[in-house]
């Protein structure tokens, strides 16, 4: 699989699905999906253990796919693509019209 272009930390905003332009951080990022704080939150119900004592229902969020959510730079949403220049390979912030915005 080609590399991920959406980071555990980044500011995203989701553009498809349930939870459509919600936005939220990043919080984990696995094999082409990620999981967004605030975002496609499910009920699981658990029985008392030891560390859970009363047991009950937890709210949590749920894993998305990263083709529906965008990367938000400087306050809109835009597209994220790869720059190399040299020897380093930057992760640049495709803000319009051929321009783009270096990210990290």
């Amino acid at each position: 699989m080609s590399t991920m272009k959406i980071k555990k930390g980044d500011r995203v905003r989701v553009i498809a699905g349930k939870d459509k332009d919600s936005e939220g951080k990043v919080i984990a990022v696995k094999d082409g999906k990620v999981l967004v704080e605030g975002v496609n939150m499910l009920t699981k119900h658990t029985k008392p253990s030891m560390a859970n004592q009363n047991g009950g229902i937890i709210r949590t969020e749920g894993y998305i796919d990263a083709s529906n959510v965008m990367y938000v730079h400087k306050g809109k949403a835009v597209r994220v693509g790869f720059q190399v220049d040299g020897d380093e390979k930057h992760r640049v912030a495709k803000v319009g019209k051929g321009k783009v915005e270096v990210i990290d």
